[in-house]
């Protein structure tokens, strides 16, 4: 049988906290499923010393969710322990995990609280994950005091010998070869981007949203009562040529007659003009009426 290799780590204030991948991916996937509220659960695993395994983890169901908070209730409770009983028997639950949609990591006051009451242990843990920024953070019990840890380890799973420092750890490296690769600070992450940009980026794509709608809109009005516009300005066009007509004819009709012109004594009429000749009636020539 292969003899297990073992790996030595130093002790410091803070205990070292190993959590397989698998965990962290269903903690990541259970706080996904709520983007706008907490969400929480118990992580499952066993103690060595200085040293803190977590195996699995079990949802919190029925907890009572928050947009800022998170609470496990009797039922929450009820179902951890059974779950627990039945599958993991010979482990502990060495702390919970919750999320932080948007709020970052950090222990809040109804947080502190929790770990105080129900995580006083100081083998137990409390795990954070934000699932808009993609940040987890790790809190723990030092001297008495609640910290953030920095000794964690995602994935890793080979037995580990907890052994206290000594100078030749110090003197000659050839034995610990491995432990800055496997117990290390948490991964170092890109600088996030301003809020004021996250948010004037999103303001910008609403109206560019707002624009296009807008102007699609209109497209599809011009479209549609393109040819229903077209009428009614013809429409007023015929009206306005019917009223200007009329407004003609009554001016024709109210403007006042020419006079004839008037005979004067002297025989001519207005501008020179000669009266009429007077017709000279001929008598009608008489006939014999039968006499010679």
């Amino acid at each position: 049988m292969a003899k297990t290799a073992k790996v030595k780590v130093r002790v410091s204030t803070q205990p070292v906290v190993v959590m397989e991948a698998e965990v962290a991916r269903k903690i990541r996937q259970h706080a996904r499923s709520s983007m706008k509220t907490e969400v929480c659960g118990v992580l499952i695993g066993y103690t060595e010393h200085e040293r803190m395994t977590v195996e699995a983890c079990i949802a919190g169901i029925n907890a009572a969710q928050g947009g800022a908070h998170v609470t496990f209730t009797q039922n929450t409770w009820e179902h951890i322990y059974r779950i627990k009983d039945k599958d993991y028997p010979e482990h502990k639950i060495v702390g919970w995990y919750h999320s932080h949609p948007g709020f970052g990591v950090f222990l809040s006051e109804h947080d502190l609280f929790i770990q105080q009451n129900f995580f006083s242990s100081p083998h137990q843990v409390a795990w954070v994950y934000d699932p808009h920024s993609d940040e987890e953070g790790c809190f723990g019990w030092v001297g008495g005091q609640i910290e953030k840890l920095t000794a964690i380890r995602i994935g890793y799973s080979q037995p580990v010998e907890i052994t206290s420092p000594s100078r030749s750890d110090y003197e000659d490296d050839s034995d610990d070869t491995l432990v800055d690769s496997l117990v290390h600070s948490p991964r170092q992450r890109e600088p996030e981007e301003p809020a004021w940009f996250r948010w004037t980026r999103v303001a910008m794509g609403f109206i560019a949203a707002i624009f296009v709608g807008f102007v699609l809109c209109f497209a599809f009005l011009n479209w549609r009562l393109g040819p229903t516009i077209e009428k009614a300005r013809r429409y007023d066009e015929i009206i306005q040529m019917l009223q200007q007509q009329q407004r003609e004819q009554q001016q024709r009709l109210s403007s006042p007659a020419v006079p004839a012109p008037e005979a004067r004594p002297d025989g001519k009429g207005q501008a020179g003009q000669q009266p009429p000749s007077p017709q000279v009636k001929t008598p009608p020539a008489k006939g014999n009426n039968g006499k010679h």
